[in-house]
């Protein structure tokens, strides 16, 4: 973010002095200027989505500004196509009437000043960003879009978001190709292509995501943590790690999480799987599990009736490696992100 502002400081400032004839410090605070007025419009196109979604009643927990656009994080997916259509196109249409803006203040303003150079570099990234956002792919406006009329021809959510996320992939290779065209007919600057290449890059990725958050929501129906979650085996606070592991394989129940119960027999620690497996063989017999344990205080917690999508919102706001399972104020398993993801993407290689 901070090399990219810093690039578009000095390919603006440049722009500047030779067609206003400015010094260097001039140049330098104008490029300065166009980089935070292009954040300041990404910003307005970002709102532009969030004020839509919450005027549905969707939340909206923070916007995310980047130089080559920005990102608005919702708490929950729109409820219909209608809606999912709407927060779509609000934040291209706000790029569009400030890009409208400046384009009529371009014109307006005498040709050669420093006002009107400024105007134009506003409308021009403005237009582009509201017509590239507006192309049918995802992670773009327009994808969201493309997702939205599949969704109300198929009453498929998850088919919609693949279906635009491979025309997404389908957009990137096209930006790239067409850029490396117009360079090599020095149509565009060369510096163009790094930026270009990146815009691509970013897409394609994007989509990829959009694709496999896809298979996995497909498959949140099948979390039961009744099911999922691993039985725990008890061992005393002060056990060696030795003779607790040794305790669980002769009790036939490798896979069962370690718990650490006190005097009276209540959990209060899980062995953590990473930091045991971490301890060299020889000193497990002298090492107590206690000090390879987190206490079930400091781990998030579920419900065992919790469907999918809350397990999902779980891990993506607590992200660790366990979760203690509940029913009520009882501990009744422990569920392993290994075996979530396991069970969410089963051709994904996880490490257990």
């Amino acid at each position: 973010m901070l090399l990219l502002a810093l690039v578009v400081t000095v390919l603006y400032a440049t722009l500047a002095r030779n067609q206003l004839d400015l010094g260097r410090l001039g140049g330098y605070l104008v490029g300065l200027g166009f980089v935070i007025s292009l954040l300041g419009s990404v910003l307005l196109h970002e709102l532009g989505h969030a004020l839509t979604a919450r005027r549905f009643g969707i939340g909206v927990r923070g916007i995310t500004l980047e130089l080559l656009g920005g990102y608005t994080e919702m708490d929950r997916d729109a409820p219909s196509p209608r809606v999912d259509l709407l927060v779509s196109l609000a934040g291209p249409a706000v790029s569009a009437v400030l890009g409208a803006a400046a384009v009529a203040a371009t014109l307006a303003l005498p040709d050669g000043t420093l006002a009107h150079q400024f105007a134009f570099q506003l409308a021009a990234s403005n237009v582009v960003v509201a017509v590239f956002n507006s192309l049918p792919g995802l992670p773009l406006d327009g994808g969201r879009a493309l997702r939205a009329a599949v969704w109300a021809l198929t009453r498929d959510r998850h088919r919609g978001t693949e279906v635009a996320a491979w025309v997404g992939r389908g957009v990137a290779v096209a930006t790239a190709a067409l850029v490396l065209l117009l360079t090599l007919r020095r149509a565009i600057a060369p510096v163009a292509l790094p930026l270009a290449l990146l815009v691509a890059v970013t897409l394609w990725r994007g989509a990829g995501q959009s694709i496999r958050m896809a298979r996995i929501s497909r498959r949140l129906p099948l979390v039961d943590l009744a099911r999922l979650a691993r039985p725990m085996f008890p061992v005393p606070s002060g056990t060696p790690l030795a003779e607790a592991q040794r305790r669980r394989t002769e009790a036939a129940t490798p896979d069962a999480a370690l718990t650490v119960v006190d005097a009276a027999g209540r959990p209060v620690a899980l062995v953590d799987p990473a930091r045991a497996d971490a301890v060299p063989p020889q000193r497990r017999p002298w090492l107590a599990v206690d000090a390879v344990s987190r206490g079930l205080d400091t781990l998030p917690t579920l419900p065992v009736g919790a469907d999918g999508e809350r397990v999902l919102e779980t891990v993506r706001t607590h992200p660790g490696a366990q979760y203690v399972v509940t029913a009520g104020e009882d501990v009744v398993g422990v569920l392993h992100i290994a075996d979530l993801a396991q069970l969410l993407e089963p051709k994904r290689k996880t490490n257990t």
